[in-house]
């Protein structure tokens, strides 16, 4: 969200509905998925989990229409 300039004063919804997700680490090395599925949408953006070969992070795009293409996400 700090990358997109944007912040948890703008979100609108997510799902799962709950928010023990959030405590859940994402492992940025190399293994298992360990991170849930989640979707997270805001003014400007949708925020969602994205993986290659065990290493996870957040991907993001824009919730409107902006012009701005969006790289592929997960492939090396």
């Amino acid at each position: 969200m700090l990358t997109q300039g944007d912040g948890w004063e703008n979100l609108e919804t997510h799902a799962p509905l709950t928010t023990e997700w959030l405590d859940e680490d994402f492992d940025d090395g190399y293994g298992l998925e360990e991170g849930c599925a989640f979707a997270l949408w805001t003014r400007r953006y949708i925020y969602f989990p994205a993986c290659y070969d065990g290493s996870e992070w957040v991907a993001s795009m824009a919730r409107n229409p902006d012009g701005v293409p969006a790289d592929h996400v997960g492939g090396g």
